[in-house]
Parts: C-alpha cells; sequence; structure tokens
C-alpha cells in the first residue's frame, strides 16, 4: 500500500552534499532537532532534511514499513495505531517534531530493548546519501533480503557520520493484547536481584525498571497469561489511584524524559552495563532500566569521573544531556573513548562511506 509520493527530497538533498563537497564544506544534519543536544557540539552548516518525508510503503500483513527520514513518529504511530500495530523498540519522542531519521541516527530503543530487541534488530533495509553525493540502497522490505554485509544497520547510532539517511524499512510487531504493570516496593540490591531473576524465566515481560525504592513490571500478552504470571510475580497493580498516592509513573513518561527525576539542572549520564553488575559506587539519583542494564544518572560530577565509573564496572558511558555546562566546558567527550583498535576501524569505516569528512565531523569522536 503505496501512501506518501510528494515529499521526496532526494535530489534536493543530493545537490546539497554534492555542493558541499565541491566546497569542502561540513554539514551537520538536522531535522525535528528533539535530539539536538545528543553527541559532540559541532560548528558547522546545516543541512534539515525535516521535509524529505512521508510513509513510502506499509504492508500491515508483511509487518513491514519503509518511511522517508523527516516523517514524524507521531505520523508513524498514527497509521500502525490504524491497524493496531506498533514500533517495538519504542523510540523516544522527546517532543511533537522526532522523526524516524533522528532515532535511527541516533540509534535510541525503549523499554522494551531488552525482551523485542533495538533499533538495529528492526531495520531490514535503507537508503542513504554517501560523504560523496551518492546514493546508496541497502538490504531490502523482507526479512530474507538482510544476509551479508549489513551497512543499513550500521547506519544505527552512527548520528549520520557515515550518510544521510533518505529512508528505512522497519520490521512492526502487532501490538499485545492485553498489557499491565505490577509494582512492588524494594531496595536497590533486592530489585536488581529480581530483576535478573525474572529476565530469566519465561515470563510475558515487556518492560523491567526501578525507580525511587519502586520495581515497575511490565507484562504483555494474553489477558489468561497475564493473570497467571501477575499471580506467581505478585505486587500492586499500577492504577491511576496507584500513581496519584505513591509515585507519577508510566513508561512512556520513562521512555520520553517526562519524568520528575529528568526535570533536573545536573548533567544526566547513560551508562550500560551488564544486567547483573551491582549498584555502582555513586551517590547521586538513579533509575534502573532495562531489566538493571541501563542506569540514568543525574550528576553534576565531571566527564574524567563519570566515564571512569563505567569503565570500572565494565560498562559504556554516554553523557546524554548537558544542563551544567561548568562541568563540560573543556571537555566536549560525550561517549566512552574507544580502544585502538575500535578507534581504528571507525576510521576505515568514515574513510570508506565520507572520505572527504563532510557529515557530521565529529559528532560522535573528534577523531572521525
Amino acid at each position: 500500500m503505496i501512501i506518501n509520493t510528494n515529499k521526496d527530497k532526494t535530489s534536493f538533498l543530493t545537490s546539497k552534499i554534492q555542493q558541499a563537497v565541491h566546497a569542502q564544506q561540513a554539514l551537520n544534519i538536522v531535522a525535528g532537532n528533539s535530539k539536538a543536544f545528543y553527541g559532540r557540539t559541532i560548528d558547522c552548516k546545516n543541512l534539515n532534511i525535516s521535509t524529505h518525508s512521508g510513509i513510502i510503503n506499509y504492508e500491515p500483513s508483511e509487518l513491514v514499513m519503509t518511511v522517508r527520514s523527516g516523517t514524524k513518529l507521531t505520523e508513524i504511530n498514527l497509521e500502525l495505531n490504524k491497524n493496531n500495530q506498533m514500533l517495538a523498540f519504542e523510540p523516544p519522542q522527546f517532543n511533537a517534531n522526532t522523526t524516524i531519521g533522528g532515532s535511527i541516527a541516533c540509534g535510541l530503543s525503549g523499554s522494551r530493548r531488552p525482551f523485542f530487541g533495538s533499533a538495529r534488530d528492526f531495520i531490514l533495509g535503507c537508503r542513504i546519501i554517501n560523504g560523496k553525493g551518492e546514493n546508496l540502497r541497502f538490504g531490502g522490505e523482507v526479512i530474507k533480503n538482510v544476509a551479508g554485509y549489513d551497512a543499513s544497520r550500521l547506519m544505527t547510532g552512527a548520528l549520520g557520520t557515515l550518510g544521510v539517511i533518505l529512508d528505512v524499512s522497519i520490521k512492526v510487531l502487532p501490538k499485545p493484547e492485553s498489557e499491565l504493570t505490577l509494582v512492588q516496593t524494594l531496595s536497590t540490591e533486592a530489585a536488581l536481584k529480581l530483576m535478573l531473576h525474572l529476565k530469566r524465566q519465561a515470563f510475558p515481560i515487556s518492560g523491567l525498571c526501578f525507580y525511587s525504592n519502586h520495581l515497575f513490571i511490565r507484562l504483555s500478552g494474553s489477558k489468561k497469561t497475564l493473570d497467571k504470571t501477575q499471580a506467581i510475580i505478585g505486587g500492586e497493580l499500577l492504577t491511576n489511584t496507584f500513581i496519584e498516592s505513591e509515585l507519577s509513573f508510566s513508561w512512556q513518561q520513562l521512555d520520553n524524559h517526562s519524568l520528575d527525576f529528568f526535570n533536573t539542572n545536573k548533567n544526566l549520564w547513560r551508562i550500560s552495563v551488564k544486567p547483573n553488575t551491582p549498584a555502582l559506587n555513586i551517590k547521586d539519583d538513579c533509575i534502573y532500566g532495562w531489566a538493571g542494564a541501563e542506569r540514568w544518572i543525574t550528576s553534576d560530577k565531571d566527564n574524567k569521573t563519570m566515564l571512569e565509573l563505567a569503565s570500572k564496572a565494565k560498562g559504556h558511558a554516554t553523557l546524554f544531556r548537558v544542563t551544567n555546562e561548568n562541568t563540560n566546558k573543556t571537555n566536549n567527550t560525550k561517549f566512552q573513548p574507544l580502544s585502538t583498535s575500535l578507534l581504528t576501524l571507525h576510521k576505515e569505516l568514515k574513510k570508506s562511506f565520507d572520505p572527504y569528512n563532510i557529515l557530521n565531523p565529529g559528532k560522535l569522536y573528534s577523531e572521525i
């Protein structure tokens, strides 16, 4: 089913990149600007791709949607809702202008990630403009076409440093028949142990988060299965009454960073670790998402301290959002430093896709 064909700006964007190559003018790729805070600060001419939008092809029976990168998530979700389907990796929406291209370029996934997969896992194919102004297509619109060197998934999380994403083909999933959230009041240590235990069981869990001494357990599936699982796991049912009397929480608030926790004048860090990692040696406020594998921390500690904290835990730290500029004035490092071998690999990929260093140079690391 073809839905939209009149907002294709491929020729315009290709021309702009070719002009930039000729002029040796670096470009900063922008669209909805809902994630403008994410990544290193770069000083380049903007290339706005927000008008390259629209759903190109959507086959509900095939569970595949192909969309242009400037398409807003609100438009995509509206169309999917008509067929009781969803983006299973739950990309965050930090404002109404959040686009699918930005979500894929940043590689961001929501609370279902440990149970359903990440953004990268749902990308079947993509079309890009590389740093030489060439149009390239990778993958396809069916799962059997994604074998071999999967450059389409390589674009996920590359922050536009390898190419301007023109369109993506995404696997979608049916919405669950029923969902409910259970709440248990626990200590941090007990919550981490229980999350690890629950994740190893054959329960229909689609979300595990520990926040403000409360463990939230989301179940998704048939009503009969959820009733049985609820009886085994126990806990209070998350309802509007609970929210009003105890703590305001929803999975959408968590993923979209609209919980009170995220309304802070401190810097926001994300530290990814193995789920069995104990609580980190830090006194700052923390949310434990992804069954304990994702730690959101608000802190005024300097970058070096936080990066070392993650390194000691054998994890990866990201300075997700800078609120306190005083801690970041002399250090534009936003991501865990790469090993020598990984940095070499990144440089080779950058050289292959963007040999003139035109596209978002330095957005991930200063060397690329």
